[in-house]
């Protein structure tokens, strides 16, 4: 099996989730998705239905997601070489 490069998926799902929480925070200013930024901004402490929250809440999102790539791809890896 073929080793996936973990440097690129952790930035691809960094900015992937960066821009959905970008759009959702901008969404709600607009009166889309105001439940679903009430929820992350639980966890995303910044992330609000306005322009400067918006931004916010992408810089949460790129660090969640380039971890969450991070993570993925080691597993993978790892799992992959034993096989």
């Amino acid at each position: 099996m073929e080793k996936l490069n973990v440097k690129a998926l952790a930035v691809g799902l960094g900015s992937s989730w960066a821009l959905c929480m970008l759009f959702a925070g901008w969404g709600a200013m607009l009166g889309w998705g105001g439940k679903f930024v009430e929820v992350m901004a639980s966890v995303y402490v910044g992330l609000t239905p306005t322009f400067l929250g918006g931004i916010v809440g992408a810089v949460w999102g790129f660090a969640d997601g380039a971890v969450g790539g991070l993570v993925i791809g080691l597993v993978y890896n790892a799992l992959a070489k034993k096989q």
